[in-house]
């Protein structure tokens, strides 16, 4: 293969599009991935979020070319990959353990793809040092992975998977093996990487703060299954099925059945009396249904109008920094109110309260399996 054509560290790269069409895989007799069909625009950053075993890693394999799909097509830029090896893919994977080369300095890990394709020496130290700086490594250029940093190892391996200019990045999990102050750095880093590149960012993650925080859509995946594609904020704020509502942030969980519906709401009898929310899914009289409601939209009632109100028992208080959560019990079922902390939030609260919210800050959705379940 020709040189490259050395990249300015601030020139866009052009994404490409990703369409999984009817795609499942089997092993045996187990099913990793049901039938699924989902488009990933060029130019974005896509997160498959799930818990470990869902199905996610197979989805990245798939399109990566390490694994065929059983049934179904993978097609990138619109041209079908089945047959099409890892190699001859656009597209670069970064995996969870980074794979750099521990003997070879940065600027060599960097620029190995551009070897394997024949890129002469100078023009490869060119192109390296290009993305080096994209990445923020300038000076480190000549030492070894391991006397790097994890975050600076991480950016080592985004920089070695842009060198091949692909069109697709695949991440599997990248920063799992990082801090939390360091993860968050990280986040931040990889969405602005992203977004000066232009290149089609396919995330995998467990951690939902991770996708909410970088990700343009998330497919939200249970079992193989995708249940719900969506920009962050409808992911957050109307959840598709009580699986999504519990795995992406915090709820509240109020079990009953349907009583009334009217207006867009419906109202809802159970342990915790009737509680009224939105009614997304058209839910009808009769039907056994969940009333979520996010923690931050919990008021204690000092006087204040609510729709919705329950009676319950302060437990605890915990203290995150400029958070307070305070956990109540009703026969048994908790109940999160999350605070801004002004410097006592919550610590003259104990026994009985009464605490509420807005019908329009709760979602009423047809009972289903819970994410913590």
């Amino acid at each position: 293969m020709g040189a490259a054509t050395a990249m300015p560290a601030d020139t866009t790269m052009r994404g490409q599009d990703v369409v999984l069409d009817a795609v499942s895989m089997v092993f045996g007799d187990f099913t990793a991935v049901h039938r699924t069909d989902l488009e990933i625009r060029a130019g974005e950053f896509f997160s498959i979020l799930g818990p470990s075993g869902c199905g996610k890693t197979t989805i990245l394999r798939m399109i990566s070319g390490f694994l065929d799909p059983t049934t179904g097509s993978v097609r990138i830029g619109g041209a079908e990959m089945r047959g099409i090896g890892p190699n001859r893919r656009p597209t670069a994977l970064i995996f969870q353990n980074l794979a750099l080369f521990p003997l070879m300095p940065v600027w060599e890990n960097v620029a190995f793809g551009l070897e394997a394709r024949g890129v002469g020496r100078k023009q490869r130290r060119e192109r390296a040092m290009e993305l080096i700086d994209m990445v923020a490594l300038r000076g480190h250029e000549n030492k070894l992975p391991g006397d790097l940093s994890g975050g600076q190892r991480q950016r080592v391996a985004i920089a070695r998977a842009l060198a091949v200019e692909p069109a697709v990045l695949l991440l599997d999990e990248p920063l799992s093996a990082l801090d939390l102050k360091l993860r968050q750095h990280m986040r931040a880093e990889l969405k602005d990487i992203q977004r000066r590149t232009g290149v089609t960012f396919i995330y995998i993650t467990h951690d939902q703060g991770e996708a909410l925080t970088m990700s343009d859509r998330i497919a939200v995946m249970n079992q193989g299954r995708v249940e719900q594609v969506d920009t962050t904020d409808v992911l957050y704020d109307d959840p598709a099925t009580p699986f999504v509502a519990t795995f992406v942030g915090e709820q509240n969980v109020f079990r009953g059945r349907v009583a009334e519906v009217a207006d867009g709401f419906a109202v809802i009898e159970g342990p915790d009396g009737r509680l009224r929310g939105r009614n997304r899914q058209k839910l009808a009289p009769g039907d056994e249904a969940m009333v979520f409601v996010r923690p931050e939209r919990m008021q204690f009632l000092n006087g204040a109008a609510l729709d919705n109100v329950v009676s319950a028992s302060i437990d605890r208080r915990d203290l995150e920094g400029p958070f307070v959560n305070l956990f109540l019990k009703r026969d048994g079922n908790e109940i999160m109110v999350h605070l801004t902390n002004s410097g006592a939030a919550g610590r003259d609260l104990g026994g009985e309260q009464r605490v509420g919210f807005a019908a329009s800050d709760a979602l009423v959705l047809p009972a289903g399996e819970l994410a913590r379940d």
